[in-house]
């Protein structure tokens, strides 16, 4: 089979741009070069279904890659897709950054500072960054606040540094479960499809347990300072001598 990449597009059902892209990206193999000319073969055709059966899965361009680079095996792609999953917010409307600027009435490239900052988490669909109406929430909220008299450049100096300390504990997280969990099971003298049932099962539990634990911490740790806040601050000697 030796196709044109034309053909191959069409027998893959994406466009031309899309198999040079998925090229660049080292997700398809190069052509056969015949002279000027470049060919794709039947390898291309399996590979590029493979591609798509996986972009459908919400798996990303980068999980993508590690999979058919073997770096993952068939048992962590159930693993992927709980993951994958758990990211989507049911069937709520994706937009783009222009969008979420219009129904926030903040300026794009506000948006964008805040996007690089990581204080704003979009979601991966489809090789670019698409919001919901979660994120129209959040930026939402953070107009209210403002809205109470805090500085704008105190505030985010602040939520940088909680993006800071959330990611370090998330990777903390993540490796704990890497370590203890998934590679375990990876080894084990287990069938495939009961190792990857494990593996997702035990992700469910976590996910959901983990996500309660860190607010309920935050939220009780918040309340806790701000009350030993009140009873310290501009405090009397007078209140905090003994006791007659």
């Amino acid at each position: 089979m030796r196709l044109r990449v034309e053909e191959l597009a069409k027998a893959s059902d994406v466009s031309v741009d899309t198999v040079r892209y998925y090229q660049k990206q080292r997700l398809l193999p190069p052509p056969e070069r015949d002279g000027r000319l470049a060919w794709y073969t039947a390898e291309h055709v399996d590979r590029m279904a493979r591609i798509r059966e996986l972009q459908r899965r919400g798996f990303s361009l980068a999980v993508i890659h590690r999979f058919l680079e073997g770096d993952l095996d068939p048992a962590d792609e159930g693993l992927a897709a709980a993951v994958a999953e758990a990211g989507e917010e049911g069937e709520e409307e994706l937009f783009d950054m222009d969008e979420l600027a219009a129904r926030t009435q903040v300026p794009a490239p506000m948006l964008d500072a805040l996007v690089r900052d990581g204080l704003l988490v979009g979601r991966q669909h489809e090789g670019g960054q698409r919001f919901t109406a979660a994120d129209v929430a959040i930026v939402t909220g953070g107009l209210k606040v403002l809205e109470t008299g805090l500085p704008l450049p105190e505030l985010l100096a602040l939520a940088r540094r909680h993006n800071a300390a959330t990611r370090e504990f998330a990777l903390e997280a993540v490796e704990l479960f890497d370590t203890y969990v998934r590679k375990p099971l990876r080894t084990a003298d287990l069938p495939e499809p009961e190792r990857a049932d494990r593996m997702v099962a035990a992700f469910r539990t976590l996910l959901p347990a983990v996500t309660e634990l860190a607010t309920y911490h935050f939220r009780r740790v918040l309340l806790q300072v701000a009350q030993e806040h009140l009873e310290s601050v501009g405090e009397d000697p007078q209140l905090t001598g003994p006791t007659p």
